[in-house]
């Protein structure tokens, strides 16, 4: 699983005159099962982003990221490999639970 930290590099204004544009290609991502969640930092200095795809999938839609493209925002990806869940949570295990 990766996490991935936006952090803005340009003053609000900019970051809002590109978030339609950001929005826009999250929702693509999402339906193309790229994120499991995306949120705001607080405070809003970027945002953060929870993936279970491959490596080369994820590099290839941050790319079309529009704050990617327009230098907007610096992206760190990080290797998460999750082997403690909540219950209700066992989606994130990076494998599977074994069964008795």
């Amino acid at each position: 699983m990766y996490v991935v930290s936006l952090t803005y590099k340009v003053a609000q204004d900019i970051v809002d005159y590109h978030l339609d544009a950001h929005v826009a290609w999250l929702q693509d991502a999402f339906d193309d099962g790229v994120f499991l969640a995306a949120g705001r930092k607080v405070p809003r200095t970027g945002g953060l982003l929870l993936s279970k795809a491959d490596r080369e999938t994820l590099d290839a839609s941050l790319a079309k990221d529009p704050f990617y493209i327009n230098g907007v925002a610096e992206f760190e990806v990080m290797e998460f490999a999750a082997n403690r869940v909540a219950p209700g949570f066992e989606n994130l295990l990076d494998q599977p639970a074994q069964q008795n």
